[in-house]
């Protein structure tokens, strides 16, 4: 699938949930699903009258379900705290007696960025503090696929989605702090062990992970906007290799598309690589490679530049 032929609509009749929708990549993946003609039920915990712990009220899950049907999709907005089982068990009813079926889950839930202590140690770092994280990153995780599988699974060729930040090689460094280290690894081994279980349903499971993600706390972060993010190059050189969420949503879309995706099954994938695969680019229509950039360029001294991984 390329991004140069927007009246496509391969997912046309594919249902979809992404979970953690509210902003960032979960936003730009429910969007560029709808994009490709998918039903998306859009969750998170950040309403037009409630604000969730990571504090920013302007970016909704009503907002992200109105994005999906601009674009083309059908978005439904379903509030949910994806750690209180019961909630997503009502989120996984609703969508079986709407729908009949659960095509694709993409299990995109985090939102702890706001509670990592960059530069401790693990005994320095709050005990509960780190363990929220662990809610956030990583129980929430396993809530959501224990309770959405079984209507996934009732139909052959369910696609499952752990989104995470870092590749498997990526991650083998340490990732600067042990709960978020933990937080963003376990969703590499939980798309191993699910795809695993799904073939015998003839399901797949994939982890995958944006590079460095322009998401709207990180324009925030730099003070600049998507429009004229390449200002934040001065304060932060490696920023030159930053990713729209679109192009992560590209890639969730042209996986979801793919009939061979199956090939793919427990394997750790990246935006940068899947774009190399099926041929879209990102919103400015160049193709960077993140994690390859980092790997040869940041930690491995290669005489290059971020242009030369564009």
């Amino acid at each position: 699938m390329t991004n140069d032929t927007p009246q496509r609509t391969p997912l046309a009749g594919t249902i979809a949930l992404v979970a953690g929708a509210t902003r960032g990549a979960g936003r730009a993946i429910a969007v560029q699903l709808g994009a490709a003609g998918a039903t998306v039920y859009v969750t998170g915990r950040t309403t037009r009258t409630r604000v969730s712990e990571v504090g920013r009220p302007t970016e909704t899950v009503e907002e992200t379900a109105e994005l999906v049907t601009a674009a083309g999709g059908e978005g439904i907005a379903v509030p949910t705290d994806h750690l209180v089982p019961d909630e997503v068990r009502a989120l996984v009813t609703r969508i079986d007696r709407e729908r009949g079926r659960l095509d694709v889950l993409v299990n995109s839930l985090w939102g702890g960025d706001h509670l990592i202590p960059w530069g401790r140690k693990m005994w320095d770092t709050d005990l509960e503090q780190g363990l929220r994280m662990l809610e956030l990153g990583v129980r929430s995780h396993v809530i959501t696929s224990s309770c959405a599988l079984p209507l996934l699974v009732r139909n052959p060729g369910g696609l499952v989605v752990e989104m995470t930040d870092g590749t498997s090689e990526y991650n083998a460094r340490f990732r600067e702090n042990f709960y978020f280290d933990l937080a963003k690894n376990a969703p590499l081994r939980m798309a191993f062990s699910l795809g695993e279980d799904l073939k015998e349903v003839g399901g797949t499971a994939v982890a995958l992970s944006p590079g460095y993600l322009r998401s709207e706390m990180m324009l925030d972060i730099y003070g600049v906007t998507e429009e004229n993010w390449r200002d934040a190059v001065a304060r932060e050189p490696h920023f030159a290799i930053a990713e729209s969420p679109a192009y992560v949503g590209r890639a969730v879309a042209a996986l979801a598309a793919d009939p061979g995706r199956h090939r793919w099954n427990g394997r750790s994938l990246s935006s940068g690589q899947l774009a190399r695969e099926y041929g879209f680019t990102d919103t400015d229509g160049s193709r960077p490679d993140g994690w390859a950039y980092f790997i040869d360029v940041v930690h491995g001294g290669k005489d290059a530049t971020a242009d030369d991984y564009r």
